[in-house]
């Protein structure tokens, strides 16, 4: 048997609402030459049934049942019976555009392996967008048109976790969908990063994405923000921690707290056995600073919190994790200002 050339990989639960939306878009794209490889993960609704009235006047579409296991085990039952150079996901809730999948495969065919190729996003829903989704779509498509995603990875998810595409040998290099950390899109976007893959983007709206109330990210604790930080700073660690730098966690609100609670946490080497650090990532310290004049003076974490107006930045690396904007604009100034300093945003 030949091999196609892309593989659409796509999870599916109880999406009866939105599912042949789904499937017609990716049937009308105006690159022919893919597979869709559909897990559905436990549905109790009629998603199922759907997709096999699909099946059956579609050869490019295979279903495949299981239980309830989660998002992560589906993406990889789906993985391993795909057969495509080129391997992509989607969503079972959103719409590609019709050129999504002939954009990606080009630019991919054009500069070869070693890149991940992306493009524009849109989202939609049936009720008034969210201000908070609307930052979200801004601050992404304008990464993604300067080609700079990795450049504020620690803020948010920089790649969209339906938009991507790569040759199936990177994404083999990047370990696929084999672990187990949710958000997995979001580490998924580091192992990227860690693998050294080029980003290259379209300058169209290739993915329409659905925001409705029953959306994994909406609903699910592994998508909360505490899941998020958890793989910011395991990263961070891994992957930029300089120790010939002083760290500096500068933020004393709910995040703040939390990184410097898994800060301390991998300090102290009590990670377990799937999160252990690297000789050079352990028996470090770090500095606590903030603008709270009620905090400053205060131990937490066993970590002294000081005065972020008199705290000497100079050859540090600096993690903010400052919620309001004004604010953090202020620091960010500051620092732009200090010697050798390198600064995270974590929000």
């Amino acid at each position: 048997m030949t091999n196609t050339e892309v593989s659409i990989i796509m999870p599916a639960r109880n999406v009866e609402k939105y599912i042949r939306e789904c499937i017609d878009s990716i049937i009308n794209q105006s690159y022919e030459d893919w597979e869709l490889i559909v897990v559905d993960d436990g549905s109790t609704d009629n998603t199922a049934t759907i997709i096999k009235e699909f099946e059956k006047r579609e050869s490019r579409i295979h279903l495949i049942e299981q239980s309830a296991i989660g998002i992560i085990p589906a993406l990889r039952v789906a993985y391993a019976s795909s057969r495509g150079k080129l391997i992509t996901r989607m969503d079972a809730d959103d719409i590609m555009a019709n050129k999504k999948i002939e954009n990606l495969s080009g630019l991919l065919f054009k500069h070869g392996p070693g890149h991940v190729a992306t493009g524009l996003i849109e989202y939609f829903c049936a009720t008034e967008l969210g201000d908070g989704y609307k930052k979200y779509q801004t601050w992404l498509n304008n990464l993604t048109l300067t080609k700079t995603n990795y450049s504020e990875m620690y803020k948010e998810c920089c790649i969209a976790s339906p938009c991507w595409m790569l040759w199936r040998e990177d994404f083999d290099a990047c370990e696929a969908f084999n672990p187990n950390t949710y958000p997995e899109d979001y580490d998924l976007v580091f192992r990227f990063y860690r693998h050294g893959l080029k980003v290259i983007s379209s300058d169209e709206i290739l993915h329409l994405w659905r925001d409705h109330d029953s959306r994994s990210s909406r609903t699910l604790e592994q998508y909360k923000d505490n899941s998020f930080l958890e793989i910011k700073v395991r990263y961070f660690l891994q992957l930029d921690y300089d120790p010939g730098k002083e760290l500096v966690l500068w933020g004393a609100g709910k995040k703040g707290k939390k990184v410097a609670s898994l800060l301390a946490l991998a300090a102290s080497k009590h990670y377990n056995d799937d999160q252990e650090l690297d000789k050079k990532e352990s028996n470090f310290d770090f500095s606590w600073v903030c603008n709270n004049p009620k905090k400053i003076g205060q131990k937490v974490h066993q970590t002294l919190m000081q005065d972020s107006s008199i705290f000497d930045f100079s050859n540090t690396q600096v993690i903010i994790t400052i919620a309001n904007e004004t604010e953090k604009q202020e620091a960010l100034r500051q620092l732009d200002k200090t010697d050798n300093c390198s600064v995270f945003s974590f929000c």
